[in-house]
């Protein structure tokens, strides 16, 4: 889980410092910067995966090691502040806390590079409080072959200085170890925080997909847009105690009685989703395109394979506005239960009206300056005078009749 996350200059994020919760959500008009923090969260997993600069932001055709890598929103030369062939150096600073084996354990890493350069400028990972290498602005030399950081081994008198490729994050080069100029276990360290940013899954579900058979039969995790959605689905139906709360989300969804979910197959076994109702079946392409998303966001928590991260663009998108409710209390029973962190993004004022008190600091504000087209991101609680006003009027007013928009 990501508690504190800084971003400077990177898209229209020159000053972000978020801290975060278990449920998150992100509101605002379009282009107020609400995708480019989704993007951002997309370049830390490429950072996990150990790309190169390059590849995290202009993309990674398939190879026989990896998937395809699609390319961030603009690529490299829109990644910097106002475009600007990405000259400024962005910067990435994370402050997490994860569990294994049921227990918790520390980290912090922070990485700043050049995006049209495509080479590091700084770097550190620290294990809870102590440094496992780090390197700062001063040390970098734009002509030197090579990207250097002191070491940290434990021992007493001067960290030695170690080169690594500067391409490419030094995070993912110590993770891969074989090499005796660091310990194995800061390399298993560098490979856990490595593995925690990769561990991230972006979920925005288009009914072309839902509503088509799967190429697999049974997966552990869903495709983004959807793909082997009805494959999620017997998986989750193999496992009685899933269908049985996976069911009993849908049930609530339909205003008809949901008497079961499953798949019916194609000529060749190829699953498509169905629901039945009134002992009668319905497959994907006759139900509409709310009840598809809603039952993929909801099949998305019942995965085998549950990411630290989930994030979900448009929450709201396609489900009716008197079934916000549920998906407001399934957002926050499955981050409550679980140990998935949600980041999602809505513009629905009938979302906020269902949020708790507690939820506003966890509930981000974004805001494009017109003048100089920086995002401003601020949790609720942040926003001037909004905790007395909200006492008086609803937060689904205030947000709607753009009152957050002047307070901020």
């Amino acid at each position: 889980m990501i508690e504190q996350i800084s971003i400077r200059n990177f898209k229209s994020l020159t000053k972000v410092d978020l801290k975060l919760g278990r449920l998150n959500l992100f509101i605002g008009t379009n282009a107020s910067g609400k995708s480019n923090f989704l993007d951002a969260l997309r370049v830390l997993q490429g950072i996990g995966y150990g790309f190169t600069f390059n590849e995290i932001l202009d993309g990674k055709p398939k190879s026989a090691a990896s998937e395809v890598w699609e390319p961030i929103r603009g690529g490299s030369a829109r990644a910097g502040f106002g475009g600007a062939g990405g000259g400024e150096n962005i910067l990435f600073e994370v402050v997490g806390r994860s569990v294994a084996k049921e227990k918790p354990w520390d980290w912090g890493y922070r990485i700043s590079f050049v995006a049209s350069e495509g080479h590091l400028r700084e770097e550190y990972l620290k294990a809870g409080d102590t440094t496992i290498y780090s390197s700062t602005e001063a040390d970098y030399c734009r002509t030197h072959p090579y990207f250097t950081v002191r070491y940290y081994r434990g021992q007493k008198g001067q960290p030695p200085q170690v080169n690594f490729e500067k391409n490419r994050p030094v995070l993912g080069q110590m993770a891969r170890g074989g090499n005796d100029k660091w310990t194995k276990s800061h390399a298993e360290f560098a490979e856990r925080v490595a593995d925690e940013l990769v561990n991230m899954q972006r979920i925005d579900p288009s009914p072309l997909y839902l509503r088509a058979y799967s190429q697999a039969h049974t997966i552990q995790r869903i495709g983004e847009r959807g793909e082997n959605f009805a494959a999620l689905i017997n998986t989750i139906c193999a496992d009685e105690k899933a269908k049985s709360a996976y069911l009993s989300w849908l049930k609530e969804l339909r205003p008809a009685e949901v008497d079961d979910v499953g798949t019916l197959t194609g000529a060749v076994g190829e699953p498509m989703f169905m629901l039945k109702e009134g002992g009668r079946e319905y497959p994907a392409p006759v139900l509409s395109d709310g009840t598809l998303r809603f039952a993929a966001i909801t099949a998305a928590f019942f995965q085998p394979d549950m990411p630290g991260i989930l994030t979900i663009e448009e929450v709201e998108n396609g489900i009716h506005a008197s079934r916000l409710r549920l998906l407001v209390e399934m957002l926050r029973s499955r981050a409550a239960a679980g140990q998935t962190q949600i980041i999602a993004t809505t513009h629905s004022p009938i979302v906020l009206a269902w949020l708790k008190k507690e939820e506003y600091a966890t509930t981000f504000f974004c805001k494009r300056d017109e003048a100089t087209g920086e995002a401003h991101i601020r949790p609720l609680t942040e926003i001037p005078h909004f905790m007395e006003t909200v006492q008086k009027q609803p937060i689904s007013d205030l947000f709607a009749e753009g009152w957050l928009e002047t307070a901020l």
